[in-house]
């Protein structure tokens, strides 16, 4: 796995999560992070997957094993000579509202203490939205070197610095890359960045924003989700979808001029960290592999309908292809197309 080529990478974070679920359960010291759930979505639809991604030399080796383990090259992740802080905090105030600030104030709302390596924690997506230097933890265009450009056939760019999101797709297109996709960085996605995104979305063949997203970048556009789609497609995407958690996902396909409303696949929700993550990974092997942007969007659908139904970042590698399969079909009867 390490010296095999990449069919497809999955570019962004892998953090030491601690969270709070949605119905009070508390998961401290786990691995996480965008990129680990956008290989684990694609990963339930096929393989050759690797992470592009940067941590310090504190990283915990075993965490690179599993991954293997799991069928996700780490051979393109860089080690750091220094240690680096990748803690994540987030709280569910319920399944469509998530915080990452004040573990404390949290914490003892539930008369728990804070964990001690939740001390001095402050955010984990501080300074994504920079404009004039990049960070040890910034992925940048030499992290991926031409023995991994040969044979990709397509990336996805998970939430990160908008250096990243500004200048490795740029350079992944001038190397004859041409099916990218991208989920952009709360950070930036709001006016002040009107001159910038289009520099980002140009080149893209399709952007993936939350609801949430799209609407803080368009706030006159609140509630007019196809009038977003447009706008967004008119900065260069062929394609946009737009997440909406529970209401499932809005599809924007320019070529075909075309919109689809695909509602969430109906499961049972214990914890929805890395569904939005997962079902970019799906979604880009998907559209890879069909070249249709309704089908990648159903198999996104299906992978984040399995992420949420257990906690750890691979629950979901354990679902079986018959399931997999199963869901897809059933699925297919419940798109509306608008």
């Amino acid at each position: 796995m390490r010296n095999q080529s990449p069919g497809y990478i999955m570019i962004g974070g892998i953090r030491e999560d601690y969270c709070i679920t949605h119905d009070g359960r508390v998961i401290s010291g786990v691995l996480g992070g965008n990129a680990i759930y956008a290989a684990v979505g694609a990963r339930l639809w096929g393989d050759t997957i690797s992470i592009v991604s940067r941590v310090g030399s504190n990283f915990q080796p075993d965490w690179l094993s599993q991954m293997e383990l799991k069928g996700i090259s780490t051979s393109r992740i860089q080690i750091l000579d220094h240690p680096v802080d990748t803690r994540t905090f987030y709280v569910y105030r319920s399944l469509e509202e998530r915080v990452d600030t004040n573990p404390t104030t949290h914490f003892n709302q539930l008369g728990l203490p804070l964990p001690k390596a939740l001390i001095g924690y402050r955010s984990s997506t501080e300074g994504q939205e920079r404009r004039d230097r990049l960070t040890a933890m910034t992925v940048r265009p030499t992290d991926i070197p031409p023995e991994t450009i040969s044979g990709l056939k397509g990336a996805h760019f998970a939430p990160a610095e908008y250096l990243t999101h500004f200048s490795v797709p740029q350079y992944l297109n001038q190397h004859g890359i041409d099916i990218i996709t991208l989920d952009p960085s709360i950070r930036y996605m709001n006016p002040d960045f009107r001159l910038e995104l289009p520099n980002i979305l140009r080149g893209l063949t399709a952007f993936l924003p939350s609801m949430y997203e799209a609407t803080t970048f368009l706030p006159g556009l609140r509630d007019q989700v196809w009038e977003m789609a447009e706008l967004y497609r008119s900065m260069g995407p062929a394609i946009v979808v737009i997440k909406a958690g529970a209401a499932g996902q809005f599809l924007y396909d320019a070529e075909s001029n075309r919109r689809w409303h695909i509602p969430a696949y109906p499961s049972n929700a214990r914890d929805v960290t890395g569904a939005g993550d997962a079902f970019c990974g799906a979604f880009l092997l998907g559209l890879v592999e069909t070249g249709d942007a309704l089908e990648a969007t159903l198999r996104g659908n299906i992978a984040a309908s399995f992420v949420i139904e257990g906690s750890g970042a691979f629950y979901a590698l354990d679902s079986s292809p018959a399931l997999i399969s199963a869901r897809l079909d059933r699925l297919r009867d419940m798109i509306r197309e608008e």
